[in-house]
Parts: structure tokens; sequence; C-alpha cells
């Protein structure tokens, strides 16, 4: 899986779905034939209808936890990348809403978010 943090103001951009309370990161699986960093434009555009400036998207690192919602002992491997867009996040088809949160909004996300954001706060990106 690849997934996007992008930055504002010490706070990092989450989405919600099918009306659940849940934060993730915009992002998704990698489909046959695509790089991460394709994948990622390609979920950022599905997602949050923005367009990534090609030349921002660095990985920054991979989480690896118990994947959400599955059988204990499936884990989920996560690339982030950081990325900037000159477009404004919005939630589209395949998302309700999107926030700008921080490390206190960790109850609110799955394994991965809650190391994400624990990561984030590490390397003094965010709150």
């Amino acid at each position: 899986m690849a997934a996007v943090v992008l930055l504002r103001e010490r706070r990092v951009l989450m989405v919600t779905a099918r009306a659940r309370d849940v934060l993730y990161l915009p992002g998704g699986k990698i489909d046959a034939g695509e790089t991460a960093a394709e994948a990622l434009v390609r979920e950022c555009r599905e997602e949050i209808a923005v367009g990534l400036e090609g030349a921002s998207i660095q990985s920054l690192f991979t989480v690896t936890v118990q994947a959400h919602g599955e059988p204990e002992g499936r884990m989920v491997a996560m690339e982030l990348f950081a990325a900037t867009t000159p477009d404004e996040p919005t939630a589209s088809s395949e998302v309700d809403s999107v926030h700008w949160v921080t490390s206190a909004d960790a109850g609110r996300c799955p394994p991965a978010g809650v190391e994400t954001l624990a990561r984030l706060v590490a390397l003094d990106l965010i709150d």
C-alpha cells in the first residue's frame, strides 16, 4: 500500500469514508504494473481530487502493523510519501470528508494511522 502525507500548519490530511468516523491517510493498493509513487498519484486523484507535484513526492518511511479489522497476525505494510499539491483537497466519491489532524486524533485511527501519527510527531512534522 502507498499513502500520502500532506502537511499544513503542523497538521496532516486524513479522510473518513463510508459514513464511518475512522480516520485514514489518502492512498491505497498498488496495482499490477504500477510503482508506489504512481499508485499514490492515482489514489490522490480518486480520493481527494488533487494532483500531486511529481518532483515533491519523496518516500518517508514504511509502517508495518496489524491490519485493521483483519484476523490477528494479518499485517499491512504501508509506504508513506511526503508530497505537495497546488490543489485544495476535497472529498470525492470514495471519501466522505477530509480532516486536518494532529496526534490528538490518534484515537480515531486504525493501527497504521496511530503509528504514522507517532512517527510524524517524532520527526517534528505535526503536533
